[in-house]
């Protein structure tokens, strides 16, 4: 009886070890660059199944290290499918990854990998949630990435309103969406539908098991205010950096030591600032040089210097600098340092030639983290929002993507 307990728990710990959700995990300092990318600009791949999407990343150590992938389908909830790796991949993963080429003109050596997905040792058979995984030759993970594969079965239209919850009347807003179901045999939608909403591809923020408020036909409507709403945040900072040697709006010099040191404008608060529009790419960047043709193995680093004023409201809260050149993790080598001197949070931190979005986050005592106390939230902000549907029918074995919807806080409305 007792050896049967303990076959029970061990095997209750292994499924639970199964079903872990599987988070993105950030790389070591000496990879920079991560760029993912479907058909779209977007770095969020998501692609129809049978599309390309290219993985590209720098190893600044440029000692041609090798680096192998490896591929994991996941259920709605991000833990990984009950489907075997030959049911959702034709071919083998767990491959190194072989187009890599060490830069060339550049101060700051590095080797560049770029992976395309499907190429001739994997194609991926289902549609879902998938996570990519590099491992380097010590078979020790590097690096993670979601992507999303999807077929095009059901179509979603929808549109960003205003909230119309007093309390956050200019902070929020509100996702309301249909799902048009025709052709596709939808039994019980409510249980078969699901659905996740991102705002600019960012993650930890998504909403999750939001059921349709009612059907009309083969339409099956979200048009709640609370239950699909976001913060609007503030529209992000920029540079650009695509020449080397000359200062733009937003870098007040640039110096030379080993490499050049681009020096940003100190940054204000603007969370108590009348909101201004002005045109961003939803926290994304764009890898360009004015002195190469090869982007991807031309480009140059350069140390790139934040500085933010102190203020009683921080106090000695932790400040990060974030963007998708980061992932917006919310590590040591992003955390910005208080100067006496200057009385400024600053930070350096090494970036490609390119055109870049950040923002400033703060991690409070309680890890609390708040995205928006330095730049505030503001219901006009531009924002992008892609509307994923999942289903899953009685005896499937995992979720599968049906279709996607994308809506823009462009034009809102009351």
């Amino acid at each position: 009886m007792r050896s049967m307990i303990k076959q029970i728990v061990f095997l209750f710990c292994i499924s639970g070890a199964i079903a872990q959700v599987q988070e993105e995990v950030n790389p070591p300092e000496n990879i920079k660059t991560i760029v993912f990318r479907g058909p779209t600009e977007d770095q969020f791949p998501v692609i129809q199944l049978g599309e390309s999407m290219t993985l590209e990343f720098d190893d600044l150590t440029a000692s041609e290290q090798d680096y192998y992938y490896k591929i994991i389908h996941c259920d709605y909830d991000w833990t990984p499918s009950q489907l075997l790796k030959s049911q959702y991949i034709i071919g083998a993963d767990n491959q190194r990854i072989i187009d890599y080429e060490n830069s060339y003109n550049t101060l700051q050596p590095y080797s560049n990998y770029r992976l395309t997905i499907p190429n001739e040792n994997v194609r991926l058979k289902v549609s879902g949630n998938y996570l990519i995984e590099i491992y380097n030759s010590y078979s020790e993970l590097q690096f993670s990435r979601r992507f999303v594969v999807y077929k095009d079965l059901v179509s979603v239209r929808g549109q960003v309103k205003r909230s119309r919850d007093f309390n956050f009347l200019n902070e929020k807003q509100v996702v309301q969406f249909n799902i048009n179901t025709a052709g596709f045999p939808v039994v019980n939608p409510k249980k078969e539908i699901k659905v996740a909403i991102l705002q600019n591809h960012y993650w930890p923020t998504a909403l999750y098991n939001i059921k349709p408020q009612f059907t009309i036909g083969t339409e099956l409507v979200y048009k709640y205010d609370k239950e699909t709403s976001f913060y609007g945040g503030n529209e992000f900072l920029n540079f650009d950096t695509k020449d080397l040697r000359s200062p733009t709006f937003a870098i007040s010099k640039v110096e030379f030591k080993d490499l050049y040191n681009h020096y940003l404008f100190t940054n204000d608060f603007r969370y108590d600032s009348p909101y201004t529009y002005f045109p961003d790419i939803n926290g994304d960047f764009v890898v360009r040089t004015l002195q190469g043709d090869d982007v991807s193995r031309e480009a140059e680093y350069t140390n790139v210097h934040f500085s933010l004023p102190y203020t009683n409201e921080i106090g000695l809260d932790q400040v990060y600098v974030v963007g998708k050149f980061n992932n917006y993790d919310l590590g040591e080598e992003n955390r910005m340092t208080f100067n006496e001197e200057s009385g400024k949070f600053e930070l350096t931190y090494p970036m490609k030639q390119g055109f870049y979005n950040y923002k400033y986050v703060v991690v409070g005592e309680g890890a609390e983290t708040d995205m928006n106390l330095v730049s505030g939230n503001f219901h006009f902000t531009e924002n992008n929002y892609l509307i994923l549907v999942y289903y899953r029918n009685f005896g499937d074995l995992y979720d599968s993507v049906i279709g996607i919807g994308s809506v823009n806080s462009r034009n809102i409305s009351n």
